[in-house]
């Protein structure tokens, strides 16, 4: 994908989120330890036909977000890289509580409300997927003390 087409999907996203009534503050109004225990091993996980999505959003690639790269021999991030990673991955959010973010629509399958945007594949055929309503529930302002109640 070109320079310019990511530039547009990313305009396009941001487009769409306006007029949301969410919060402003971004990274403030979500919660990072949902993030770290439940969003970022969704970066790590393996699905078939697709490739890892720390396979392409690693630091130093082109990509539009950048993940840390793990350290040798570990399987997970320490909290620095994490914290990292909460503040690269809030940039795909505008928005806190708009369920348009580019997070959730560009790998999210066309038909299943996704957009075209995202070179690594469509990784959710649908909304109701576990990950992908992980995903929603943490940019909607879900929080380790309100997992129990949702």
């Amino acid at each position: 994908m070109s320079n310019i087409a990511i530039y547009l999907a990313l305009l396009l996203g941001l487009l769409g989120q306006a007029g949301s009534g969410a919060p402003a503050g971004k990274s403030s109004s979500l919660d990072y330890d949902y993030f770290k225990t439940k969003v970022q091993p969704i970066f790590l996980a393996k699905r078939t036909g697709h490739a890892r999505c720390i396979s392409c959003h690693v630091v130093p690639t082109g990509a539009v977000f950048q993940l840390q790269r793990l350290s040798p021999g570990e399987t997970t991030w320490n909290d620095e890289e994490s914290r990292k990673n909460f503040e690269a991955v809030t940039k795909l959010i505008a928005l806190p509580g708009n369920p348009k973010s580019p997070l959730l629509i560009h790998p999210l399958a066309e038909d299943a409300g996704g957009d075209f945007f995202h070179n690594g594949g469509k990784h959710f055929n649908s909304q109701n997927d576990p990950e992908w309503k992980t995903l929603k529930a943490w940019i909607m302002g879900q929080t380790g003390s309100t997992q129990a109640r949702n």
